[in-house]
């Protein structure tokens, strides 16, 4: 039995919010934070550096208008933007998708080093 992608088939409790011809946006089902949003291109494809660069344009696209969207609605104090490709990387829905991560002072007690902190041995320096 083939399972099917969660993002070729969205569960009805994660709606669209903005999309372009090539990709769409969707607040995550598990969010770290208030207003963590998944960037998405259309095309089924598992890793980001198979994007065409229209795909890879459009999710920018989609990056950018979220974000000001996340500041308007949550005030955040930065981001984090990430994309995890393969397995190795912490990769678990083999579609694409970047991660864009309202940070707020104090939702970690030092958060210096930020996406450094995939390898927390390896985050401060």
């Amino acid at each position: 039995m083939t399972q099917q992608c969660l993002f070729c088939h969205l569960p009805d409790q994660l709606k669209v919010q903005a999309e372009n011809a090539l990709a769409f946006a969707i607040f995550d089902g598990f969010p770290v934070n208030p207003g963590h949003t998944l960037i998405i291109p259309k095309r089924h494809v598992a890793s980001y550096f198979d994007l065409t660069e229209d795909e890879v344009r459009a999710m920018h696209e989609l990056l950018g208008q979220m974000k000001v969207r996340i500041e308007n609605e949550f005030r955040p104090d930065g981001f984090n933007i990430g994309v995890n490709v393969s397995e190795a990387a912490g990769q678990s829905v083999f579609h694409v998708h970047m991660h864009l991560i309202p940070r707020f002072k104090g939702d970690i007690e030092n958060p210096r080093g930020g996406v450094r902190g995939v390898i927390p041995a390896k985050r401060s320096y």
